[in-house]
């Protein structure tokens, strides 16, 4: 291996190792009596995501290795996320660390907000609180809020997301977080999820929820099924 080829290989290292951390933060999330408890991701991940399926078999008639491509995507769309959070509070806490990320992924991440800034110049938030993370000490998981904030009045709950659509078990992602923001407290007048694209073969799209009660009840659901796989695995 050239030095060029060793240097090249340290910086992807560290650029994976950013992003391996990056997503992990927000993940570990502990009661009021310091137990550990689910995100509200993990006990999703028992759902089935059959539009996965014919998405990989599409990206393979193409020629696309849909691993490469998820991995490329995943790092545009972790960065696109990051810069939105930015966008909102320029202060410290949400400034992005542009290093590990390549001249093309940074313009690609630019040109995936473009959409964003404009439902953003139509609709004007007050932002509240970013990034937090709340436990729910009735059912017992957590939740990172990508954005609470106020909407022409309105207590508003925004998810943003970085992908193809908007799929069924986001609305329940999202009801898990909006039961988590009422249990403290805040009012809850509607919650949006804003689908970000990552690249001209998606669209920007939003979804507006008034009513979760049916999603929470799916994800209450899921709970008791991510619950009872644990239990079996214990050996109960």
């Amino acid at each position: 291996m050239t030095n060029k080829q060793k240097k090249k290989y340290a910086k992807k290292n560290k650029g994976d190792a950013h992003l391996k951390a990056r997503a992990k933060q927000h993940t570990v999330y502990k009661n009021a009596d310091g137990k550990r408890v689910p995100g509200v991701t993990t006990i999703l991940g028992v759902i089935a995501k059959p539009h996965l399926i014919p998405w990989a078999n599409r990206l393979g008639l193409e020629g696309v290795d849909s691993t490469k491509y998820t991995s490329e995507a995943a790092t545009i769309g972790t960065l696109a996320h990051d810069m939105v959070h930015e966008y909102l509070d320029p202060s410290d806490e949400h400034k992005v660390d542009f290093t590990h990320y390549s001249t093309s992924q940074v313009q690609l991440a630019e040109q995936c907000l473009e959409s964003f800034y404009e439902w953003l110049a139509l609709n004007p938030i007050e932002v509240i609180f970013l990034e937090k993370a709340i436990v729910s000490e009735a059912f017992q998981y957590g939740g990172c809020i990508d954005c609470y904030c106020r909407i022409n009045g309105k207590f508003v709950l925004l998810d943003f997301k970085t992908g193809s659509g908007i799929y069924p078990d986001m609305a329940y992602q999202l009801a898990g977080y909006a039961n988590n923001l009422k249990e403290i407290g805040h009012i809850v007048d509607y919650a949006m999820i804003l689908n970000i694209p990552r690249g001209k073969n998606e669209s920007f799209i939003t979804a507006r929820y008034d009513d979760l009660t049916i999603q929470f009840n799916s994800f209450l659901a899921a709970q008791t099924i991510y619950n009872n796989a644990k239990l079996i695995k214990g050996g109960v």
